[in-house]
């Protein structure tokens, strides 16, 4: 059974949440709390599998209780229930750099039968997957490549790795603390960043407004036609393919709203696509943690084209689906820790093309 609580100061959505979890057999809720510190008073004798919880509560708000529950249940995952709405974006990604694992819409921003399908899909996949792995240990010195706990096929270097033409990043669930991470190491960026982000919108530009002040690169929330620039790094927004034409020799941005795919949009799959018809093997694609497989197809043909993929380790992943997904099909040439990814990266940006 996966020991869940939930912590919420409406009434009606933990009726809702609490319907939802008890609609399936191997989920148990086991407490219930109004507010942060009732949660930390409850969590102490029952230590939860995992806690959904709200950020905007009386008594003891949610970005206060994080750091004090995990003190208190250090294995507990937390996801939070976040509003659609830019002070609710803001205060999601601060939970999430807080040590929360992952975030879900709230029902109340969703309208139509179809969200509320894809709300109760989405919360249970969430918990279901964090379940199963304990909290990852992202600390690791850029001296060290750890030795992987599951052995899986390394891409030997047969094409010599070199500068690439631009880098393309790929995350999902713990994205925004490993993209921090990777930001707070790179040095600099003498080639452009693309970077796919799987969140919702309003999201993904205050995830750009946080890269850039994590780091020494600027980074933007994608727009329709936007010129690409060599040093700056690019979100895709939200609800949005983000991919890239060349015109009159410069790269520029082209938004879409085609099919979700891998169940996702924006997708890293297009990205990629897009990116391997301007630039063929003079790419470097970067997988970062993430439920699902997406980044893999588009991975795949940039390997079989020459091109270079590299992944962040399981053991400092929050989840070891999407790097998983590149990792075990040998398409990497490194696999390891946002700090040591982000020191190749800073070697390769030093080497003459």
């Amino acid at each position: 059974m996966i020991r869940v609580m939930l912590v919420d100061d409406s009434v009606i959505i933990r009726s809702l949440m609490s319907r939802i979890l008890k609609s399936v057999n191997d989920i148990d809720i086991v407490a219930m709390a109004g507010n942060g510190q009732e949660a930390i008073d409850k969590a102490r004798d029952i230590q939860p599998d995992i806690i959904l919880t709200d950020l905007e509560m009386p008594v003891m708000d949610g970005l206060t209780a994080i750091p004090l529950l995990l003190q208190t249940c250090p294995q507990t995952q937390i996801i939070v229930c976040s509003a659609l709405s830019e002070k609710g974006a803001d205060i999601t990604l601060k939970g999430l750099s807080l040590g929360a694992s992952d975030f879900i819409l709230k029902p109340s921003a969703l309208t139509g039968s179809e969200n509320k399908d894809n709300f109760r899909e989405g919360l249970l996949a969430r918990i279901y997957t964090l379940a199963r792995k304990p909290r990852p240990a992202m600390a690791a010195t850029p001296e060290t490549v750890r030795k992987p706990q599951t052995a899986f096929p390394m891409r030997e270097d047969t094409t010599p790795l070199r500068k690439p033409s631009i880098i393309a990043i790929g995350s999902s669930t713990g994205g925004p603390n490993a993209l921090m991470a990777l930001f707070s190491h790179l040095r600099s960026a003498p080639v452009p960043i693309v970077i796919t982000q799987h969140m919702p919108k309003t999201f993904t530009k205050i995830l750009a407004d946080q890269l850039s002040r994590s780091g020494n690169i600027p980074c933007h929330e994608g727009v329709n036609d936007m010129e690409v620039l060599s040093g700056h790094a690019y979100v895709a927004p939200g609800d949005y393919h983000m991919t890239f034409i060349k015109r009159d020799g410069q790269l520029r941005i082209r938004l879409n709203q085609d099919a979700p795919e891998n169940f996702c949009r924006p997708a890293v799959d297009p990205m990629l696509r897009s990116l391997h018809n301007i630039y063929g093997s003079s790419i470097l694609s970067v997988i970062l943690t993430g439920m699902g497989s997406d980044g893999l197809a588009g991975c795949q043909k940039l390997v079989n084209d020459g091109g270079h993929v590299m992944a962040q380790d399981e053991e400092s992943s929050a989840v070891w689906g999407m790097p998983g997904a590149v990792a075990r099909a040998g398409l990497c040439t490194v696999v390891a820790p946002v700090p040591v990814l982000a020191d190749r990266i800073n070697q390769l940006m030093t080497w003459s093309i």
